[in-house]
């Protein structure tokens, strides 16, 4: 089933008939591959890991998959299409991506719900495409179309991350937040009270949806004998993390993971501020769905430790998994869950 953004595109695939494709940020269906009815080839970029896995089984010679925050080669294309980011503060970013992989007055198409700051898009644009015109107005979407008009800008990381300290209980590290990664540039209300209650934990921990790494970050500082793993499902939230280790001289291994379905099955801690909104598509399913496999992960004596907002069912779900359930820290808002693995 294609999204309404993915639908809008696909009324409007006489725009690339024949062309070499490039597609940026695309949602979770099989759009690239359906473009192969007009174009004559399609690359597509995703960043979000579990859209890229919904794409992966269809690679073909055609069809050129990859996951990260750029790609691994200088190709152009005769036109590229971005789905309009969620996080607005990303689109800036995969406009120059866009415009690096161009070829000479190729076409930009863009897409994105009206309720998602589509509607933005001719402020947005810079200046190295011509004014952005409005083809499509079509499932509660808009498909805009542009022009390369001159060479853009390299690309460079430093431009596009925010490099601030931040005062955690185990002392100051140093973020490094890419464009599209949600950040306060202060201890988040939840993380706070999760590392006001930092056990000691030993051998090799993960550390599950890393973000930019806060979490990490703090735990390595106090506990540097660890062997930490960091997986997040954003391609924009592991390069953030990578670059926090690197900021404050810190070593973990950050790779990709759909829930904790790419991770090794021994450790001996898992540790996180879970996200519940996205993935699966109910709230009790992720919550279900992570505690089991944190379970399954985790070695006879292990420590799950996370944080979670109060209303999220996690005291029934831990207690069917691990037997019992232990709150070590509690407020108004959120709950610490300790529990170890008999």
């Amino acid at each position: 089933m294609l999204t309404n953004a993915s639908q809008a595109l696909l009324r409007n695939s006489d725009l690339v008939n024949g062309q070499s494709v490039l597609v940026l940020n695309y949602e979770g269906d099989t759009l690239p591959k359906a473009l192969l009815d007009s174009a004559a080839s399609v690359c597509a970029l995703a960043l979000d890991f579990h859209h890229h896995l919904i794409m992966q089984p269809h690679a073909a010679s055609n069809l050129q998959l990859f996951f990260g925050h750029q790609l691994p080669n200088q190709d152009c294309f005769d036109s590229v299409i971005v789905y309009f980011p969620k996080a607005k503060a990303l689109a800036p970013y995969l406009f120059n991506l866009a415009a690096k992989h161009l070829k000479p007055l190729g076409q930009l198409i863009v897409v994105g719900e009206n309720k998602g700051g589509v509607k933005s898009l001719p402020k947005l644009l810079p200046d190295y495409f011509d004014k952005a015109f409005k083809t499509d107005n079509a499932r509660h979407c808009i498909v805009f179309t542009s022009e390369l008009n001159r060479q853009a800008p390299e690309i460079k990381m430093q431009d596009w991350y925010s490099k601030y300290p931040l005062q955690t209980p185990q002392g100051e590290i140093t973020i490094c937040n890419m464009v599209g990664v949600f950040s306060e540039k202060r201890l988040d209300e939840g993380s706070k009270l999760l590392l006001d209650n930092l056990p000691r934990m030993r051998g090799n921990v993960l550390d599950f949806g890393c973000g930019a790494g806060v979490i990490a970050a703090a735990l390595l500082t106090a506990q540097p004998q660890l062997k930490l793993e960091c997986v997040d499902i954003n391609a924009m939230a592991l390069l953030s993390c990578e670059l926090t280790m690197q900021a404050n001289g810190l070593e973990a291994n950050v790779f990709a993971s759909d829930g904790l379905a790419q991770v090794s099955k021994n450790y001996d801690g898992i540790i996180s501020n879970p996200p519940f909104h996205d993935g699966l598509t109910s709230t009790n399913s992720i919550t279900t769905h992570f505690v089991k496999a944190s379970l399954a992960n985790l070695t006879r004596g292990g420590l799950f430790h996370i944080v979670a907002n109060r209303h999220l069912p996690y005291s029934d779900c831990i207690a069917e998994n691990f037997g019992s359930v232990n709150v070590c820290a509690e407020n108004n808002r959120y709950k610490v869950y300790s529990n170890i693995k008999r």
